[in-house]
């Protein structure tokens, strides 16, 4: 059965001698009525799929009597003010800057509404036959769901159900092949149906499979790495441009600041399932560059099961975490605790289970499995994540889901909170250099269209692209774009141009856009990123008990998180609160000096030279580098 064809049901009648033909007719009426319940309004396309993601294939028709779990989830109220809140509280010009929201008045503001809820609770029992009694609606009034079968639930969504099998650990999961409808009336009431089309793009877990090399979820982890010996590795800032120490990071952003009431304060980091840091690393780093945090360690926040494993030998595991927080740990200090975000395996939904950690609606309201940590973690004022899992392409399915979360992330952000993300390590492409071909993902094509990443192309994020000195060159000369591999950066093809970046976006694409880049490109209208930038390689960390130089933007990103820390600790101990979502600040006219401009380098990917970096905002470095001093008096300026 195609996708729109109804199921034809074939009906025998034994009509009594004495019925009448009226009698009969009437019978025949209520029936068929019966299995066809009555159109009341249109069917519209509410979800579709150009194609699976890779390692998936269709494998066979679902059982039809097998019972799935289908979760209907409702439109937020008020999402499309969304932008409107955050302004009002993190807009410099703003009468109402750094009012944050308790977590209580944003989930009021965006559940949704008594309206969505009935309007599908009366389709589902009205129009498609299911008991009242089959229908929960889930905490918080974000979802419905229903135990159904198969048959049942492709009645209600007119399409089919096939499962899908992955060709690397055989895991098999139901979904549509292309397409599922609803009735136009209750699909403006529908945020997404599971399961429905969404597959996840790298299988069963994020856990590295056995015998795999590399994670199956995504770390920018471009920069090359080297071993150097314990006689190479300096302590000060006179060669930076081979051996980025503390001192360099210090020296190149004006950053000398000590921790007033780290008490009072909170920075946390993000790691996910085997990814861990060593003890004994931390230390060894720690010895070297600030002896007074020998023995320190982050606090674990374990999230679905995040742990840490002691033992751990693997170096290809140990590398990102262990960098993460020498960098924020030597560079705060030991006043300032720091958490670890630990999330375990938590499948294809790592982004999901961090957000749905610090806010039980969004497991109601969202189509994340069951089995996560809902609402019962501590936040931070600040979040730094080196991590991405999804290329930002326009398919209706990923965008779905990338939304979602990217919505989380701004609602989140009202109460006070900071996330800070890598920007990744492939220029314009997207993972292994993926690109766009004819409106699909290719591995390395000669040529192709730009690719962004999630979560960085989210707007409601500060992305952070990465920097380096060229070779021989010393802080005095000032930095470019890395060139030992490529900062990502572009323009999303999903989530559209803030008002705050507008201004700052246009010069650019004005100005400095190579002429041959078309809409098959790049989309010019959508947000840009990376937001500012930080010194990317090559780094100094302590690795497998020995000196290694790594980097990346996944250094990029925890360096700048720390910044912003400090400016949180300053502005609570001048009885302020933390500054939460900064970009409208960052491109403010409050902070245009603020910034070391970058104006060497590109980001190549796709077949391309990428962007150039140019005076002012650019894809490849964003503002610039931070100048410490002048963001913290800045943003001290502020109420």
């Amino acid at each position: 059965m195609h996708m729109g064809e109804h199921t034809r049901i074939r009906l025998s009648f034994v009509s009594p001698p004495t019925v009448s033909l009226s009698s009969l007719a009437a019978a025949v009426v209520a029936v068929t009525a019966a299995a066809h319940p009555p159109v009341l309004s249109k069917r519209v396309v509410h979800e579709a799929r150009t194609f699976a993601p890779a390692g998936w294939s269709l494998h066979r028709r679902a059982d039809p009597d097998a019972v799935v779990p289908l979760k209907i989830s409702l439109t937020q109220s008020n999402l499309h003010r969304l932008d409107e809140y955050l302004l009002e509280v993190s807009d410099p010009e703003s009468t109402s800057y750094g009012k944050h929201w308790t977590p209580e008045r944003v989930a009021e503001i965006f559940r949704p509404s008594r309206e969505s809820v009935d309007t599908v609770h009366n389709w589902l029992t009205n129009d498609c036959g299911i008991h009242p009694k089959k229908i929960r609606l889930g905490p918080n009034g974000g979802a419905l769901h229903l135990d159904v079968t198969i048959a049942e639930a492709e009645s209600i969504l007119e399409s089919e159900y096939y499962v899908y099998r992955h060709s690397e650990d055989g895991e098999e999961r139901v979904a549509f092949e292309n397409a599922y409808t609803l009735p136009e009336y209750v699909a403006k009431h529908v945020d997404l149906v599971t399961p429905s089309l969404h597959l996840p793009r790298s299988g069963a877990s994020l856990a590295r499979r056995a015998g795999k090399s590399s994670p199956v979820f995504a770390r920018p982890s471009g920069a090359p790495k080297a071993a150097i010996t314990d006689a190479e590795v300096p302590t000060d800032a006179d060669h930076c441009d081979t051996y980025v120490t503390l001192e360099c990071l210090r020296k190149l952003y004006n950053f000398y600041y000590e921790p007033v009431v780290p008490q009072k304060n909170t920075i946390g980091v993000v790691e996910v399932s085997n990814e861990v840091y060593q003890g004994q690393d931390l230390d060894l780093f720690f010895d070297k560059y600030s002896k007074s945090s020998v023995g320190d360690r982050p606090e674990l926040v374990s999230i679905t099961g995040g742990h840490l494993n002691p033992n751990e030998t693997n170096t290809s595991f140990l590398g990102e975490s262990t960098m993460d927080f020498e960098l924020v740990m030597g560079l705060l200090g030991p006043k300032q605790n720091v958490s670890l975000y630990q999330i375990g395996a938590a499948g294809d939904t790592w982004d999901e289970a961090l957000v749905a950690a610090f806010d039980k609606s969004y497991c109601s309201q969202s189509g994340v499995r069951s089995g996560l940590d809902c609402g019962n973690k501590p936040t931070s004022n600040v979040i730094s994540i080196s991590y991405h899992f999804e290329p930002d392409y326009p398919d209706p399915s990923n965008a779905r889901i990338l939304e979602r979360v990217c919505a989380e992330y701004g609602k989140l952000s009202l109460t006070g909170m900071t996330f800070v993300v890598s920007s990744g390590d492939h220029g314009v492409a997207y993972g292994s250099q993926e690109c766009f071909v004819n409106g699909t993902l290719v591995t390395q094509p000669d040529k192709g269209g730009f690719v962004g990443q999630f979560p960085a192309s989210c707007p409601y994020v500060t992305a952070v692209g990465a920097t380096q000195l060229a070779k021989n060159h010393t802080i005095a000369d000032g930095e470019g774009a890395t060139s030992d591999f490529p900062s990502g950066g572009g323009f999303s093809r999903i989530f559209p141009r803030p008002s705050y970046q507008k201004r700052a976006v246009t010069r650019y694409l004005n100005n400095y856009v190579p002429k041959s880049y078309d809409a098959d490109v790049f989309n010019n209208t959508g947000r840009a990123y990376p937001d500012v930038s930080a010194n990317g390689y090559p780094t100094v960390v302590a690795l497998g008990g020995k000196f290694t130089r790594s980097g990346g933007t996944s250094a990029a990103a925890p360096i700048f998180a720390s910044m912003i820390a400090a400016v949180n600790d300053a502005r609570i101990s001048a009885g302020k609160g933390p500054v939460g979502f900064i970009n409208p600040a960052l491109y403010s006219n409050l902070f245009r000096s603020s910034f070391n401009d970058i104006t060497e380098g590109s980001n190549p990917g796709c077949g391309t030279d990428g962007f150039p970096a140019s005076p002012g905002w650019d894809p490849v470095t964003g503002l610039g580098t931070p100048n410490f001093v002048h963001i913290l008096d800045r943003f001290l300026l502020l109420p």
